[in-house]
């Protein structure tokens, strides 16, 4: 079995010592070793959970979350329609944020592309007047959304 240091673990997931320490003293890692010296030695098992544990940080939930996870986790087969869920809702969370994230690199893209289209033709007012047809097609699609938006 590996073992590993809690500076390689932090180094690892490219968070501080410190919060691998929060995490434990938070009860996120319940079955962290500790040498004869009291110092955490942790294990593939711990690497594992750390590892759900910064997926589910990065996906919005709270550390009382996590921790409420975790005390699921520990109750054992009972509670995996609960974690499904969880899963489940975080996924959601997740799907939705990457539409709202695609959306606006398209919105960048379309400003990329105008603005270098404006510096090829010398000015902004030549790219107004280019004819949308011309346009390509995702341009074209971000283009019209833009315009939607707009108030009456």
């Amino acid at each position: 079995m590996q073992r590993y240091t809690i500076g390689q673990i932090a180094a690892y997931f490219d968070i501080a010592p410190s919060t691998v320490r929060y995490y434990d003293k938070e009860g996120l890692l319940p079955a962290l070793e500790r040498s004869q010296g009291n110092v955490r030695v942790f294990t593939d098992k711990d690497f594992e959970t750390l590892t759900i544990i910064e997926c589910l940080k990065k996906s919005g939930l709270q550390i009382k979350d996590i921790k409420d996870f975790m005390s699921m986790v520990r109750r054992g087969d009972e509670t995996i329609d609960e974690r499904l869920q969880l899963f489940a809702r975080q996924r959601e969370t997740i799907l939705s944020r990457m539409r709202e994230l695609q959306d606006t690199l398209a919105v960048l893209d379309y400003k990329v592309w105008y603005y270098e289209t404006a510096k090829r033709c010398g000015s902004t007012a030549a790219v107004e007047q280019l004819d949308p047809d011309l346009l390509p097609d995702d341009i074209r699609r971000t283009q019209t959304r833009l315009i939607r938006r707009k108030p009456d």
